[in-house]
Formats: structure tokens, C-alpha cells, sequence
């Protein structure tokens, strides 16, 4: 895997653990994720949600990011001409793939857009968790986030401030780095990484003030948290 950011698995467990601020849209924002510790930063490329860009305003963020965080795009169910028109503009690390891709398409974008990719797994059960054992092998990270109920208004696919049961993750393990998501904040993210020795961390509404609109405040507390907590 030449554009694999997986670490050897002897090495995985003296890192810290690393933290991904996600759906950032202002430059004031941005660098308080990254003066603050972010070791990734995500650009959201999904219409519908309230943290979308364009690839011209993500364009204008990249380019305030330092070399060493890495800068992740996330996509929903995109088609390739999609990806492809975000990438000839913004120049991303990593994509992040947050909607029902299925194994086979996640290999083909991999394959075809030559970048390191990061695969959501919805969670409600540990059925949902055995998914994952499915993407193994053409992913770069798994990314286990909370499944919306069905009931739920307005539900996006992910950043709906909810969380799972955590314990459905303990005792497990992946042949590539995995990451926790889903109703994380300052409060209880520390309690998180205990529950589940996650590697890393990823956060948007728990950073939020209100729906797409972040807070400094609460990013700053958030990786001080995480980076404790590791």
C-alpha cells in the first residue's frame, strides 16, 4: 500500500493518540485546531450538511494548514466526478468516506484517486461493528461513529452529537489504525479512550456552539482532553 498511512502494528501503540477536528469552515477556527494540537483538520463535502464548503473556500483553508496536519475531505456517496472537481481545486490528504459505500467502491476510489482513505462505520450494535471486517483490506483507517436512529429529525450521516455504547469496542482490533467519532466532546472524551483504547479521536458538533458554526473555546478544551487522555 505505497499511500497507506497505517502504522506498523509494533509501533501503534506508543503513539498518542491523535485527534481530528472535523467540519471546520473559518479560517479563526481552523487555527485554533491546529495551534491547539489537531493532527487532522476536515473539510466536509456534503451539500446538505450545515458544515459544507466549497471546494474554493476549502482551497483557501488548505491553505492555511501546516505541513504535518493532515487535511481530510469528506464525502457522502460521491461519485468519482465529484471527488475529482474537489481534488483539482483543493489540495487533500485524505478522504474520508461517511456514507454507504460498499467495499468494492471504496477500493475503486482508493485505486483511482490515489489517496489514503478513512471509511465511516455506522453503530448502533456489534453487528454493525462486524462490518467492519469487510473494508480491512482497502482502507487506510476505520472511523466507528454513531448510527442516527431512524426516528431521528434531520439526522445527517454523521455529526448528530450522539453517541454508542463503547463498550462494543473493547477487546477488539483491525489490521489498519481505527478512530472513534460520535457524540465525543471535552467532557467525556477522555472516558471514551479509557472505554476503548482508541487510537484516535474525530469531533464536529461536540466542538460546536450551534450546528456548523465551531467554537474556539470548545476545540481548545477538546484536544487538551484527547491529548491527556492519551
Amino acid at each position: 500500500m505505497p499511500y497507506s498511512t497505517a502504522l506498523p502494528p509494533e509501533k501503534e501503540f506508543d503513539m498518542p493518540v491523535q485527534a481530528k477536528i472535523c467540519g471546520l469552515s473559518t479560517p479563526n477556527t481552523l487555527a485554533h485546531a491546529v495551534a491547539h494540537g489537531a493532527d487532522m483538520v476536515g473539510f466536509v463535502f456534503y451539500p446538505p450538511s450545515p458544515r459544507a464548503v466549497t471546494a474554493e473556500h476549502a482551497l483557501m483553508l488548505s491553505n492555511l494548514v501546516p505541513p504535518l496536519v493532515q487535511k481530510v475531505g469528506l464525502f457522502v456517496d460521491a461519485d468519482d466526478l465529484t471527488i475529482a472537481a474537489v481534488l483539482k481545486t483543493t489540495p487533500l490528504d485524505v478522504l474520508q468516506l461517511h456514507g454507504a459505500e460498499s467495499p468494492e467502491r471504496v477500493q475503486a476510489i482508493r485505486e483511482t484517486f490515489k489517496k489514503p482513505v478513512i471509511k465511516a462505520i455506522k453503530v448502533e450494535t456489534a453487528d454493525d461493528i462486524a462490518t467492519a471486517a469487510d473494508y480491512q483490506a482497502c482502507v487506510d483507517w476505520l472511523l466507528f461513529d454513531a448510527k442516527a436512529p431512524k426516528t431521528m429529525a434531520g439526522a445527517l450521516p454523521g455529526g448528530n452529537a450522539i453517541s454508542f455504547d463503547w463498550t462494543l469496542l473493547q477487546g477488539l482490533g483491525w489490521s489498519v489504525p481505527w478512530m472513534l467519532s460520535g457524540g465525543l466532546d471535552a467532557e467525556n472524551v477522555g472516558e471514551a479512550i479509557a472505554t476503548t483504547s482508541a487510537s484516535a479521536v474525530d469531533v464536529s458538533s461536540g466542538v460546536e456552539f450551534e450546528p456548523g458554526k465551531k467554537d474556539p473555546e470548545r476545540i481548545r478544551a477538546f484536544l487538551a482532553a484527547a491529548k491527556e487522555a492519551g
